[in-house]
């Protein structure tokens, strides 16, 4: 499972971290960051015979069906071990008309934008559900926990393609939304991404301001360490301490 941000930093180190927070926030620039000889090997790595997704067939494939899609990074080793297991997943619903499996390559710059509007912030992410409304898949990664959840629980629900799934009250708000003006919908769209950018953006602040402080709080702690054993003479006599034992045992065996 994609690590909490603040658990990898403490973990792998402050500059890996920041490099999760690009991944959500300017995944073009991480891209362009990795030698291009490097992203042509490493897109052997991508599975030919899962669906790939990008926004422009995103729409089209998923409409009327429930997904569970896995968004990815070719050089991540997790990917990599769990490939098979989604690769024999995807081909058990491959001739399925109302389940979906699929994935998204976050480091090609045709598909990063869907890794950023379903906020993608580690790798691999699992999402399930409603194509517009995706769900974190929180399960195990092999092969028969997936299964299972996708045979048991990942089912097809209320929206403009399934009517038939949907109560009176789901009918009613889909009925308003539909008479609304095209251009309308967008504006109230934009709205809410705009408030979505907005608390990313706040995150991300926060986020950087508890690295400077880790950052300051482990030179600190290094300091410290330094002068306490500076002022006690550690190493010395660690070393005067070593020796005296070498000798001793040295006198043990004459």
């Amino acid at each position: 499972k994609p690590q909490k941000i603040i658990t990898t930093r403490y973990l792998k180190g402050i500059k890996l971290h920041s490099t999760a927070i690009n991944q959500t926030n300017n995944m073009k620039l991480f891209t362009r960051s990795i030698p291009l000889f490097a992203t042509i090997a490493l897109r052997s790595f991508v599975n030919a015979e899962v669906v790939s997704l990008t926004p422009e067939n995103y729409a089209e494939l998923t409409a009327g069906k429930a997904v569970f899609i896995k968004f990815f990074a070719p050089w991540c080793g997790h990917c990599k071990a769990m490939a098979g297991d989604f690769e024999k997943l995807a081909s058990e619903y491959e001739s399925s008309t109302e389940k979906l499996i699929a994935e998204v390559d976050c480091t090609d710059e045709e598909s990063e934008a869907l890794c950023t509007e379903n906020g993608v912030q580690g790798f691999p992410t699992l999402k399930y559900g409603n194509p517009s409304a995706l769900s974190d898949y929180e399960g195990e990664r092999d092969f028969d926990s997936m299964s299972d959840f996708v045979s048991s629980k990942l089912k097809l629900s209320c929206s403009p393609f399934k009517l038939d799934l949907c109560s009176d009250e789901e009918k009613e708000v889909i009925e308003t939304v539909m008479k609304m003006d095209d251009a309308k919908i967008q504006e109230e769209i934009e709205k809410v991404d705009a408030i979505l950018k907005e608390a990313d953006d706040t995150l991300q602040k926060g986020i950087e301001g508890l690295q400077a402080r880790f950052e300051e709080m482990m030179e600190e702690h290094e300091k410290k360490l330094d002068v306490v054993k500076e002022e006690s003479n550690y190493t010395l006599k660690k070393a005067v301490l070593s020796m005296k034992n070498k000798e001793a045992s040295g006198s043990d065996e004459l």
